[in-house]
């Protein structure tokens, strides 16, 4: 039974308590700092080797003094009990988190590269954890991640850290090839089969750990240990993207290199997985989203079929399709599956499908909306859209980048919320991430010309992904002409100058082989 006063540290009160070890809140009477104080259960006493586990524990931690890991300040003794002064820490484990609200990209992204980076400085030491866990990741009120209990901790290097070459701990028996030591479903294949373990299991366990929180199940599951066990040898995880299609995907294919079974196919240091990490979190907060997943084999470009942009577009498109099919032999079509994507109140408009073909953007008023908003949304059953703007002005005709990262639309001016069948007002283009983000004001337009009933959205994105083209109608102008931004430096070039009683120049589309150069429709005299 512990008393109210263990050394100089007054007993506060119980935090909690586990197979290796009881915490405690307590205050540093000498320091006048609040602390944890951990104690070796009594039943373990003369377990031998918990003994030396609990001693490990402190003198891993001791030794590294990072700021997401959990600080040790001291151990000692009070009564014949072992124990450990360490950081008190308040908020809740990640294995606690999980089971709260979904984490976003940024958040995921933000504790993937602290746990990497707590990772990367205990290796330098020459110390693996081998037990990374959510349970053994603390996660702060501040949104700081500590991790905890290097109670399984091997010394790897050959010069051991000073803390320890003086302690004469025993490694036989916590450190020995052959035993499987950790949590099974967060184990490496090289510690299930019990082989000799360096810093890769502690990035496969921490992968296993990156699933879990972006996918909310286990990548290896099973009813039994020697189910999951088997999954890890055997099994190829589901990707992450397809239980999380909001997840991007190139934070998916970094997730999967973690989970490689083959240590030399994984990441080979936790360094080199933090430098991806900090790439994908620049990209993302950049406005160059990392939203893009990974194209499925054997699936093409498919696009939306443009709409029509004039009625003599019409007419000589239905006669040159009449020419060909008379000259044509007639080629046997297989019979198309339509499949509904969804039956809103409020109609969905401009859907506009991704390059790899996995999503669509659109705009949508809600029922309880008085305005437009962008969205996107995963094709298949039951998938929810995600929204991407939210702004009392109408958002309006969106455009997918050509690497899927980003999406550009049209913010009109503020109090317009009747549709005609062509109407002109000023606004801006905007770009946001696919995935959501930071949207990005490109460039005030004076006039911006659209159609309600057309399918065929008014901005065009270069091959390069460099510029943005657009009709508008400048002030001093009685014409709309073609312009392009540069999505470098927003730059506005105007690249179109119609005559006088045309109507003028709309509906930019760049050249698919990347030239430069657009070809755009003009309605001449149409008025």
């Amino acid at each position: 039974m512990i008393g109210p006063t263990v050394s100089h540290y007054r007993i506060v009160g119980k935090l909690g308590g586990g197979g290796m070890g009881v915490v405690y809140s307590a205050k540093d009477t000498r320091l006048g700092r609040a602390v944890a104080l951990k104690f070796l259960p009594a039943d373990q006493f003369d377990n031998k080797t918990a003994l030396e586990r609990f001693q490990r524990e402190a003198r891993a931690a001791s030794a590294l003094n990072h700021p997401h890991i959990c600080t040790v300040y001291d151990i000692d003794e009070h009564d014949g009990q072992p124990f450990i002064s360490m950081e008190l820490l308040e908020g809740q484990t990640l294995k606690h988190r999980i089971a709260g609200k979904p984490l976003g990209t940024a958040e995921l992204l933000d504790l993937a590269i602290q746990i990497a980076d707590a990772l990367d400085a205990a290796h330098a030491k020459g110390i693996v954890h081998r037990d990374v866990k959510p349970a053994n990741i603390f996660l702060t009120v501040r949104g700081d991640a500590k991790v905890l209990d290097f109670g399984l901790a091997k010394w790897t290097s050959r010069e051991p850290v000073e803390s320890m070459a003086e302690t004469g701990t025993v490694e036989k028996h916590l450190t020995s090839p052959g035993t499987a030591l950790g949590t099974v479903a967060y184990m490496s294949p090289e510690q299930v089969l019990g082989k000799e373990l360096d810093a890769r299991t502690d990035l496969f366990s921490l992968g296993v750990v990156l699933y879990e929180l972006a996918t909310r199940t286990l990548p290896f599951p099973g009813d039994t240990s020697g189910a999951v066990c088997d999954a890890i040898l055997h099994k190829t995880q589901t990707a992450p993207a397809r239980l999380n299609p909001e997840l991007p995907g190139e934070l998916g294919r970094v997730i999967d290199k973690c989970l490689e079974k083959d240590r030399d196919l994984r990441y080979q240091t936790a360094a080199e997985l933090r430098a991806d990490l900090k790439r994908l979190k620049r990209d993302a907060s950049s406005g160059e989203s990392v939203a893009r997943p990974a194209p499925r084999p054997g699936r093409g470009r498919s696009r939306l079929l443009p709409g029509l942009a004039a009625g003599a577009l019409v007419v000589a498109g239905a006669f040159g399709w009449w020419s060909w099919s008379r000259r044509s032999p007639k080629i046997p079509l297989p019979p198309l599956k339509i499949t509904p994507f969804a039956a809103d109140v409020r109609s969905k408009r401009w859907p506009q499908l991704s390059p790899d073909g996995e999503k669509v953007a659109y705009g949508w008023r809600g029922p309880d909306d008085e305005n437009l908003d962008i969205y996107v949304q995963a094709l298949g059953v039951g998938t929810k859209p995600l929204r991407l703007t939210e702004h009392p002005a109408n958002d309006v005709g969106p455009v997918w980048s050509p690497d899927g990262r980003q999406i550009a639309f049209v913010r009109e001016a503020e109090g317009r919320v009747q549709f005609q069948s062509a109407s002109a007002s000023g606004g801006a283009i905007y770009t946001v991430p696919s995935l959501g983000g930071q949207e990005r004001r490109l460039t005030d337009i004076s006039g911006f010309v659209w159609r309600a009933w057309a399918l065929v959205p008014a901005l065009s994105w270069s091959p390069d992904g460099k510029w943005l083209a657009f009709g508008e109608y400048p002030s001093e102008a009685k014409a709309s002409r073609i312009v392009r931004v540069s999505l470098e430096t927003r730059e506005k070039q105007p690249l179109t100058s119609p005559p006088e009683g045309t109507q003028g120049d709309l509906f930019p589309s760049f050249s698919p082989d990347g030239t430069p150069g657009i070809r755009a429709l003009g309605l001449g005299n149409l008025r």
